[in-house]
């Protein structure tokens, strides 16, 4: 890695963190989805997972994963029910309340900043080229 490479890096980096919508998240909601919470909770739209799942997806160890969705259940976000494989098992699913949540956070979070607007049609598409290989290569 040069220099270069770290000052794109580094701009990158402060260009997103000065669009925090953090706050705006937490009014919206009425709540604060920091911790792992809103990892999980997104992980859900694709469909129920096991405690283990959700704890292995995260990396994190299955007491902790038991303590992010009781916060999330606690905020009526998610419910567990019985696995239909094996009652000894439960499933954490998205409730309705948890599924307008997500919707909620998408229309703050996958908003452009005002500073998008600005860019002309040439850089915008240069932009989106940039970022689409750089996700690629990960």
């Amino acid at each position: 890695m040069t220099a270069d490479h770290e000052q794109a890096w580094a701009l990158m980096y402060r260009f997103v963190e000065s669009q925090n919508r953090r706050a705006e998240l937490s009014d919206a909601l009425g709540f604060r989805l920091g911790g792992g919470r809103g990892k999980i909770l997104f992980q859900l739209r694709e469909g129920p997972r096991t405690l283990r799942e959700l704890a292995e997806t995260n990396s994190i160890d299955a007491p902790y994963a038991t303590l992010i969705v009781d916060k999330l259940e606690s905020h009526g976000l998610v419910e567990r029910r019985p696995h239909p494989d094996d009652r000894r098992r439960k499933l954490v699913t998205l409730t309705a309340t948890g599924q307008d949540a997500i919707a909620t956070a998408d229309a703050i979070l996958l908003r452009p900043p005002p500073a998008m607007a600005t860019l002309a049609t040439g850089d915008l598409a240069q932009l989106t080229e940039l970022l689409t290989r750089l996700l690629t290569e990960t």
